[in-house]
């Protein structure tokens, strides 16, 4: 991610950024603090690791007449250049421990300054994070609640509306009113045909199976009704699967099938789901025209904010003329 935004020159991203509180509080000191312990580092790495070499190559220089000299020692003898190698060794061990400290004492510092702006800004992400798990419990709760209501309400209307009707046919035939029963017939067709949209309706916004036997069964039904050919393999068991985990992969694969019967220009599909007690992961492939970007829409990209909101993650393989491969994943339980 870029650190100015694209809508912005740099100029004023400066401007922007000085007149944050972030900027004197945080940034500032941190950058005086990094420059001052990386001047402190310089001198003590260079001094000391080159004492430390004259030290330790002092007899091989004495040969050459020289006189290695380092701060107030220099040598007058042989045997003191040798006497001088140890001291050399002591000498850059000293001066990586003491580089070792400033590096130390600079990440310490450095985290100490960075965390004196973080109170409000952990408080605001804890507050956004506990917003979100919120949002999305709230949306499963809505779901199940209108998936019952129209359950319970609508469609149990239609079903008495349709056997009501089918009465009224036969009553109507006994007593050979023909009119009376093609008008019956007719709207007991049209009310068979809205109720089997409610039905569709109903399950789409939340499958009784997904509820009631879980993940697993619910893409079963969902392979028999899709009007591809489908080959399933699943492993392992959903038990431990939560129900939004369950709702976001069961969106996706019926997405993603959606996606393949109206754009791949193929008849047949493949799903492999692998349930672990850590989590899911479903591939759903085809061998048809590809070229399927999460970007263009298609209704991957709103799918794959709904699986990254329950820790999960989305990603789309869709070479032009290879296919296409749609991985949802994501943990058995919600990171919230």
């Amino acid at each position: 991610m870029p650190l100015r935004p694209a809508d912005r020159s740099w100029p004023q991203w400066v401007a922007g950024r000085l007149r944050t509180r972030s900027v004197w509080r945080s940034d500032l000191p941190v950058f005086v603090t990094a420059a001052l312990l990386s001047a402190l580092s310089l001198p003590v790495g260079f001094f000391g690791f080159l004492g430390a070499l004259a030290l330790v190559f002092s007899p091989v220089l004495w040969g050459f007449g020289i006189a290695a000299e380092v701060g107030p020692f220099t040598p007058a003898a042989l045997w003191e250049t040798l006497v001088a190698v140890p001291a050399g060794i002591a000498l850059g061990a000293v001066t990586v421990g003491a580089l070792t400290g400033v590096s130390l004492l600079r990440d310490l510092l450095l985290r100490a300054f960075s965390g004196s702006r973080n109170p409000d800004l952990l408080a605001k992400l804890e507050e956004l994070r506990t917003s979100r798990a919120s949002l999305t419990a709230a949306f499963e709760n809505e779901r199940r609640r209108i998936e019952r209501d129209l359950h319970d309400g609508a469609q149990q209307e239609l079903v008495a509306l349709v056997m009501r009707l089918g009465i009224l046919e036969a009553a109507a035939t006994a007593t050979e009113q023909e009119r009376i029963v093609q008008l019956a017939r007719q709207a007991q067709a049209q009310a068979e045909r809205a109720l089997e949209r409610l039905r569709e309706t109903v399950r789409d916004i939340h499958p009784s199976e997904l509820s009631d036997l879980g993940l697993v069964a619910a893409v079963r039904e969902l392979v028999a009704r899709s009007p591809l050919r489908v080959e399933l393999t699943s492993t392992g068991t959903d038990a431990w699967l939560s129900s939004p985990i369950a709702a976001a992969v069961y969106f996706t694969v019926s997405e993603a099938l959606t996606n393949i019967a109206k754009h791949a220009g193929v008849g047949s599909a493949r799903i492999d789901m692998r349930c672990t007690e850590g989590g899911v992961r479903v591939r759903v492939g085809d061998d048809g025209a590809g070229g399927a970007r999460i970007s263009t829409g298609s209704g991957l990209s709103g799918l794959r904010e709904r699986m990254r909101s329950v820790g999960g993650n989305l990603e789309i393989t869709s070479p032009p003329g290879g296919g296409t491969e749609v991985v949802a994943s994501a943990p058995a339980q919600p990171p919230w």
